[in-house]
């Protein structure tokens, strides 16, 4: 049992990815955080949507919290996860930037004050390796602005064609892939004759790591139950 002046262990799912590596030189950075890929008082998982099932699997099997930072999943996904968080604390973060968190809290503030005459488009640029578009960060911002609507998404991706018309209330969708470009995110307000955009740039990968980090201290000693980065940063 580990005690509070003990650092808090960390189980890698995909140690070998890219976020995994992040993790482990933000963790040997910090001496508040260990290693242990056998007996990790947290597990955080950053594989792919496939790898979903055995990582949940694990971390019920050995009644630890959950960090799920993959993106990509779909509904049958969403619904395993629910499941899992029956019975152990899952962190299910798109991204795990405290500065997007922030971002998406004043998307859905904006969103709220200026109203549905005011059109809204969301901009990516993720790396050429990134695989899934629009990236899961666009997404949680698109739900954030449809949220302080007052409303569901109702998404235009990928606009192609001619004679296209924009759908009343629809929040708008492009992606750009190239480079080894960490993550840019905008989203566009655009109303009569004035414009609002709101950006953040990730430059490099070790501030999803950090804000990993905060995640994993958060569900640390967390009841059963689905959380976000939402109650990490206001548990800060």
């Amino acid at each position: 049992m580990r005690t509070a002046d003990q650092p808090i262990r960390i189980s890698l799912f995909a140690p070998n990815g890219r976020m995994g590596k992040a993790i482990a030189a933000a963790v040997a950075e910090d001496p508040g955080f260990a290693i242990d890929q056998d007996h990790g008082d947290v597990l955080v998982d950053f594989s792919a949507p496939d790898a979903l099932e055995a990582s949940l699997g694990r971390a019920v099997s050995a009644a630890i919290p959950i960090l799920i930072g993959t993106t990509g999943l779909n509904e049958q996904h969403g619904e395993r996860i629910a499941d899992a968080s029956k019975n152990i604390a899952v962190l299910r973060a798109a991204n795990t930037s405290l500065g997007i968190t922030l971002l998406a809290e004043l998307v859905a503030r904006a969103a709220e004050v200026l109203g549905p005459d005011w059109d809204i488009e969301i901009a990516e640029t993720h790396h050429r390796m990134k695989a899934d578009a629009p990236s899961g960060t666009a997404l949680l911002l698109g739900h954030a602005a449809a949220r302080g609507r007052g409303a569901e998404l109702n998404s235009e991706i990928g606009r192609s064609g001619t004679g296209l018309t924009r759908k009343p209330g629809a929040i708008g969708f492009a992606s750009l892939r190239g480079g080894t470009v960490a993550g840019e995110h905008d989203v566009k307000f655009l109303g009569s004759k004035e414009q609002l955009i709101l950006s953040h740039r990730a430059e490099n990968r070790m501030i999803f790591a950090k804000g990993a980090l905060a995640g994993v201290r958060f569900l640390v000693g967390q009841e059963p139950g689905l959380y976000s980065m939402h109650d990490v940063i206001r548990a800060l």
